[in-house]
């Protein structure tokens, strides 16, 4: 039970945040936090990562939609195991963040990203993410660590 709720505290919690950037700031409009090295802009992304099939956003809804459920039925099945907690934590993570960036896609047509990484590479300090992306790359560390072959 606790990993259902772990899942559904990272998805508001994405939400919410998306909610205040899309309402308080201008698209692209930036500002640099803790000493310069976060750099808060939001960006609209209608694609998957990096922009990925950006003018194909149906394609994207539905891939993204497939590859939830599916991982729903994974996570839904590890729960029902004794053991487990990373796999679950991860699976959890990935969960939430999914289903926060989907209900953008789903509700918006693009996924609400909001900050970057300051880096002395110029193509890397381009690319905006979110809490949930944070998340599913966390979650997905931690699935592979705790991933154990039977």
């Amino acid at each position: 039970m606790i990993f259902i709720i772990i899942a559904a505290a990272i998805f508001t919690l994405d939400w919410i945040v998306k909610k205040q950037i899309d309402k308080k700031r201008n698209l692209r409009e930036e500002s640099r936090i803790l000493k310069g090295k976060i750099i808060l802009r939001k960006y609209y992304n209608k694609g998957a990562m990096l922009n990925f099939l950006e003018r194909r956003p149906r394609v994207v809804r539905i891939v993204c939609g497939i590859m939830l459920v599916l991982f729903c039925g994974m996570f839904l099945f590890l729960l029902r195991e004794k053991g487990n907690r990373g796999l679950k934590l991860g699976a959890a993570m990935i969960i939430g963040g999914g289903a926060n960036n989907l209900y953008d896609r789903l509700t918006k047509g693009h996924v609400v990203d909001y900050f970057s990484f300051k880096s002395r590479f110029p193509r890397l300090q381009r690319i905006v993410f979110n809490l949930s992306d944070m998340f599913i790359f966390l979650g997905s560390l931690l699935m592979l660590l705790f991933h154990r072959n039977k």
